[in-house]
């Protein structure tokens, strides 16, 4: 019976989700109206629908039920009661290896093939393991924070109190259980910002000097920023972004990581910024370039089903667009850092071309940032700097 109202609950949820918004908004509404819920509950729906969504776009056409059922064998380790109700002979192979639970599900629907779980992988960036990529998507990916400095210790200690199995990634990064309430084992957060490990590796491309002016130009909620204050406290900075909320964001969450010293803009970067941005001259610039974010649809499955391919050309498009308002700012010689959390090589490797060619560019330096290795975001950084005089 338990089962049997977890898939009832999972097909609610699914008839009345709007495609077109992340699940991270929608599920607490939906258990918001549904107050009968208890934590139990909506911690098995969740998993229910994210595994859901895990499949991306294999089995089409196999009924939603059937394909849950798949989801849930391909993405568990351990069994549960859902797949013991409804698939018993699949959960005693749950613990199977990937090889051997993909052999069990092509024997049982012989239509599944791994790369329709992710239809676009002859576009990813150059060096990307297509195989490896593709079956990452089974496996929710850690919660990473980076811990700042001088506080290694005593984040450790109130990790290993509170029972919270870790990994030290080394410098300063910590991964953990996704899911791992934070809140409530650091109720004064400030010793830590929450950032992929991927993300916290773009900071070794930047390299700042002391008292060096830097922008980072689509700064959204900061963490670059931080990054680059953790690295080089001694430097001048301006962020930017077109969204006003999200700065607001970014103010309190500098305010408690003591950075108080910097300038803030609202800016649309696509249009001419010389009325606001002319007595400018910066020795680096963050551009953490709008993207798909399909280097991090391990922790949003849902924008798979969502996305469309031509959706690459147009964030391709916006990139240069940004990217050739915001190089006019910086000193000869001086480094640009393109990000993206994108798996394109539309949006990675093309743009860089781009910048080279077309702009003038040196690159320095580019990396796809494996991150589907490591349970954590798959990104992209480059460095390049224009001529020096």
């Amino acid at each position: 019976m338990k089962a049997i109202n977890q898939l009832k609950t999972f097909q609610r949820i699914l008839g009345e989700y709007p495609a077109d918004t992340p699940l991270s908004k929608f599920l607490p509404g939906f258990y918001r109206q549904n107050k009968q819920m208890g934590s139990t509950d909506r911690r098995v729906a969740n998993r229910l629908v994210y595994n859901y969504f895990r499949l991306g776009k294999a089995l089409p056409d196999v009924p939603e039920d059937e394909r849950l059922l798949v989801a849930e064998f391909l993405c568990n380790t351990q069994t549960n009661s859902y797949l013991q109700n409804f698939k018993p002979e699949w959960a005693v192979c749950v613990g199977f290896s990937d090889d051997d639970k993909l052999a069990l599900v092509k024997t049982a629907y012989p239509d599944f093939k791994l790369e329709d779980v992710f239809p676009w992988s002859s576009q990813l960036s150059d060096g990307i393991d297509k195989e490896a990529f593709l079956k990452s998507f089974f496996c929710q990916p850690d919660l990473f924070i980076r811990v700042r400095n001088g506080y290694d210790h005593l984040v450790k200690a109130e990790l290993t109190k509170a029972q919270v199995v870790f990994k030290d990634e080394g410098n300063g990064c910590y991964s953990l259980p996704n899911g791992t309430r934070l809140e409530t084992i650091f109720p004064k957060q400030h010793w830590f910002e929450v950032q992929d490990y991927s993300s916290q590796q773009t900071g070794n491309y930047f390299k700042p000097q002391r008292w060096d002016s830097w922008w980072d130009a689509c700064a959204a909620s900061g963490g670059k920023s931080l990054l680059l204050h953790e690295d080089e406290p001694n430097i001048k900075l301006v962020v930017s972004d077109i969204r006003e909320s999200i700065l607001a964001n970014l103010d309190e969450r500098f305010q408690l990581a003591g950075l108080t010293k910097y300038q803030k803009k609202a800016l649309d970067l696509t249009q001419n910024i010389d009325s606001v941005m002319h007595d400018y001259a910066f020795d680096g610039i963050i551009l953490d370039a709008p993207c798909s974010g399909s280097g991090t649809w391990g922790r949003t499955p849902e924008m798979i089903a969502q996305f469309d391919n031509h959706k690459i050309e147009f964030f391709q498009k916006l990139q240069k667009s940004i990217a050739q308002n915001v190089v006019k700012y910086l000193k000869p010689g001086k480094p640009l850092i393109y990000i993206t959390c994108s798996a394109f090589k539309g949006e990675n490797e093309d743009v860089v071309d781009y910048l080279v060619t077309e702009l003038g560019l040196k690159l320095e330096g580019k990396a796809v940032l494996k991150g589907y290795e490591r349970k954590a975001d798959t990104m992209f950084v480059a460095r390049l700097s224009p001529p020096a005089i």
